[in-house]
């Protein structure tokens, strides 16, 4: 514990700015990554046990028409995300991150477990509606708890590396879904050992159970996790902000010797309350940052959601067999797991922005691959897993970046509503691509995907540099 004199807001910021590693429990990664497990893998459950659900609850629906009953519910869900995001991220900002992490895993969790048990397809939707809500806040905050306490050289690096347990939840979501909710195939058209048969329907209850348990659990693991310091320094809880610093401080020691302070970092204002949304829109500054990253997040989405939420209907729509087109979208989750990876290790070397080119040449790169397969699965594979990384590797560091351009007292602000706003980008491409891949052939149904995130590449890099700086010096 630091003399009570030399406490200070500055002196507290000045010494979390000099911590260059990790400074928490490793299990926290775990912790706090289990909101994104849980995200993903309600977002990629969707991809592959939808075809059950479409069959079982809508009357008339078959697998070659289940992509006309996907768009509704990824949709809503989508707006759930948006109200969640939009009315309850926010809260962290005037009552702690900690707090409503709790918060926004309960909700979640709740609307996991109503889907599982939904009698109608109307029941289904409103569930997931709610699981959005809880889904859409949850992600805003983690990724503002991780950049307000991870090391500035590394704030994308380690936001990567916790979207790895992102890739563990779409893998655990499509492999579960090809599991339990398709029929047993002869390998490459299916698993042989599927579980789905005219006398087992609910396998896709079975998946949304699990991600209901999976909720239970993050509650419970992340009551140990504390506040973030640069919060409590913004609502004048200077004293607990020391301590929580004292105790990173002590986890950063046992790595080396801490650097010396050689710089001063100016605390934002103390005691003012959190901005509200229509402050950041009258401020010129953070307004056209907003404007910028709304409109990139928006056009992206429409790429990351057309292939997370529905590349096995889609492929189904163009006439792939369902075990097949399930097991093509399910191997892409390998390259979804090998970006995370690549995330990691190489996240700080390049500007935030750009990293979306990167992305989209490699992810359009894998639709063409797909669409030049034919029966050719090993090929359609190597394109499916080529799509997965494309569509997931830039996303961390854009996280970081989206966090970055707003102030501490309005972070989670800021980023609820740039990506609240972009998701429903998601929703659109689900309405709107996944019934015209029905008239079109697979390599224009691919392109066409793919060209959005190309879009939204273009836009990034317009916005501002980030990368090594304080957030205090890009974010006053």
């Amino acid at each position: 514990m630091k003399p009570e004199t030399a406490i200070s807001p500055s002196s507290v910021l000045s010494r979390l700015e000099r911590l260059s590693v990790w400074s928490m429990p490793y299990l926290f990664i775990g912790v706090i990554g289990v909101g994104f497990l849980f995200t993903f893998y309600d977002m990629f459950d969707i991809n592959v046990s939808f075809i059950q659900t479409c069959t079982q609850l809508v009357h008339g629906c078959t697998p070659e028409s289940s992509s006309t009953w996907l768009g509704l519910p990824v949709l809503l869900n989508l707006v759930g995300y948006v109200i969640g995001t939009l009315i309850l991220s926010p809260l962290s900002d005037r009552i702690g991150r900690r707090d409503m992490l709790l918060v926004t895993m309960m909700i979640t969790g709740i609307g996991s477990l109503w889907t599982a048990f939904s009698p109608t397809y109307n029941q289904f939707i409103f569930s997931r509606i709610l699981t959005g809500v809880g889904v859409g806040a949850d992600l805003a905050i983690v990724n503002t708890y991780i950049n307000e306490i991870a090391p500035r050289q590394g704030r994308a690096k380690y936001t990567s590396l916790i979207f790895i347990m992102s890739s563990l939840g779409a893998f655990l979501g499509i492999w579960l879904g090809l599991l339990l909710t398709t029929p047993a195939t002869p390998f490459p058209l299916g698993l042989p050992f599927a579980m789905a048969s005219a006398h087992y329907t609910n396998g896709w209850r079975t998946m949304y159970l699990i991600g209901g348990l999976l909720a239970v659990t993050g509650i419970f693991v992340r009551i140990r996790l504390p506040e973030s310091p640069r919060w409590l320094i913004t609502q004048n809880r200077i004293h607990e902000a020391s301590m929580v610093v004292s105790l990173m401080e002590d986890m950063a020691s046992l790595r080396g010797p801490l650097p010396p302070i050689t710089e001063q970092v100016e605390p934002p204002a103390i005691g003012e309350p959190a901005i509200p949304y229509s402050a950041i829109f009258s401020n010129p500054l953070y307004l056209k940052r907003t404007i910028l990253l709304m409109a990139m997040w928006f056009i992206s989405y429409v790429t990351v959601y057309t292939y997370a939420a529905g590349m096995t209907s889609i492929l189904v729509s163009l006439h792939f067999a369902p075990p097949e087109a399930g097991l093509i979208a399910a191997f892409g989750t390998f390259g979804f797991i090998l970006a995370t990876i690549v995330a990691f290790y190489t996240a700080e070397r390049l500007e935030r922005k750009y990293w979306l080119p990167i992305s989209a040449v490699i992810c359009i790169l894998g639709g063409i691959f797909v669409a030049e397969a034919g029966s050719d699965f090993v090929l359609s594979v190597l394109g499916s897993s080529m799509i997965f990384f494309g569509f997931n590797l830039w996303v961390p560091m854009t996280y970081s970046w989206s966090t970055e351009n707003y102030p501490t007292r309005a972070r989670t602000t800021g980023f609820a509503l740039v990506d609240g706003i972009g998701h429903l980008g998601g929703g659109v491409g689900l309405m709107v691509i996944a019934p015209l891949a029905l008239h079109m052939s697979v390599m224009s149904a691919f392109l066409m995907t793919g060209a959005f995130l190309a879009v939204g590449a273009i836009i990034a890099q317009f916005g501002v540099k980030t990368r090594g700086r304080q957030l205090e010096e890009i974010s006053p």
